[in-house]
């Protein structure tokens, strides 16, 4: 054994051991290093166990934990439309800091929407991709529908355009006879009720297009009526503004866009589009690792500065039941509109149109992983 230690140690040189002494260390080294990995692998999977168990537990817990309007702090309104609006929302319990979408029910069901909110919402339970923004939670109230998502402060928070996931194939059926969206950014033949296809998506992209080339949609107008016109006679309402120069590559790509459903770009699948000239010279493959055409710099995380300015609304405040003319701000008009009077039992029969609304996002189940680090902040 003291030769063994000795060979080990280097105090005898290897040329003047022998080979049963060699064999003796050899084995020594082998039997050390299978003990400590071991010792690691053990320590690794008790670490493993660990990670699952307090997995379970948050899991458990969240399950168990009804959310309401109360768990978050209302910070900012960053965004409004034609049934709601959006908040900066800071969650109470662990200071995180998500985008509210807030809508009215009674808005919902008296423009028929409620095949819409429920197709966004079914698409963002399922969609795990870094191109789609992330719900987290969802939930209700007798007023309102909540989504709370994923804030990202150095973009516009553009609600209504989504990456269409498996979901909206499946919903697409249903909704095929329907006019549900924003009217801006429909393409004429979703308001003609004879059915549409998929290629009225890129109709949208091509009005997406012109609002972030131009600097608004190409239909916009004071009512939803006048815009409605304006896109029905698209071959003369839609122009591009001499004071507001774009390439001739832009034009192209946005006119075959938004043109006859027969002659649209995209009928023979994206690829269609992706070697369109406009596009010449992108590198699909690495295109989310390129910097943004027009940098912008985040201050903290809750900069809302990238966002327009928008007046505070009563949309979170409890409704007087009692009093017969609640008023809202119009989205359009931005004044005050009156809207009809809800009663307890109206209240009551709107909650079974929304049921199994509700869903919860376990992190550790999603491959996205945690909450990003950008997202977190400490408790105000």
């Amino acid at each position: 054994m003291t030769q063994v230690t000795m060979a080990m140690t280097g105090q005898t040189s290897c040329s003047s051991m022998s080979n049963h002494t060699k064999e003796r260390v050899t084995m020594a080294k082998m039997t050390l290093e299978n003990f400590y990995s071991n010792l690691i692998a053990q320590h690794e999977e008790r670490e493993m166990r660990s990670q699952h168990a307090r997995k379970e537990t948050e899991f458990l817990r969240l399950k168990r934990t009804r959310l309401g309007l109360d768990d978050f702090e209302s910070l900012k309104v960053i965004g409004r439309g034609a049934f709601g609006e959006v908040r900066l929302v800071q969650k109470k319990d662990t200071g995180h800091v998500y985008a509210m979408k807030i809508l009215r029910k009674a808005d919902m069901l008296e423009k028929e929407q409620v095949g819409h909110i429920r197709a966004e919402r079914d698409i963002l339970v399922e969609a795990d991709s870094l191109w789609v923004v992330k719900m987290f939670y969802s939930f209700q109230d007798k007023m309102n529908l909540y989504l709370i998502m994923e804030f990202l402060p150095g973009a516009f928070q553009n609600m209504n355009s989504k990456r269409k996931a498996e979901t909206w194939k499946r919903n697409r059926r249903q909704l095929a006879f329907s006019t549900v969206g924003t009217p801006d950014y429909i393409a004429p033949e979703v308001f003609m009720q004879n059915g549409y296809n998929k290629l009225c998506d890129w109709w949208s992209l091509g009005v997406i297009m012109y609002e972030m080339l131009i600097g608004y949609p190409p239909f916009c107008s004071e009512t939803p009526q006048e815009t409605y016109r304006k896109v029905m006679n698209w071959r003369e309402t839609l122009v591009f503004p001499p004071e507001v120069p774009i390439s001739e590559k832009a034009k192209d790509l946005i006119l075959r866009f938004c043109c006859e459903s027969e002659h649209r770009i995209g009928a023979l699948g994206v690829e269609e589009i992706k070697s369109n000239p406009f596009f010449e010279g992108v590198d699909y493959d690495h295109i989310r690792e390129r910097p943004a055409a027009i940098p912008i710099e985040i201050k903290s995380i809750d900069d809302t500065s990238n966002f327009d300015e928008f007046p505070d609304s009563d949309i979170l405040q409890p409704t007087d039941l009692q009093r017969k003319e609640p008023l809202h701000l119009c989205p359009r008009l931005s004044t005050a509109a009156p809207v009809s009077n809800h009663s307890e039992t109206d209240l009551k029969n709107k909650d079974w149109v929304f049921i199994n609304y509700t869903y919860k996002r376990f992190e550790g189940l999603t491959s996205r992983g945690a909450i990003p680090s950008y997202m977190k902040t400490g408790k105000r």
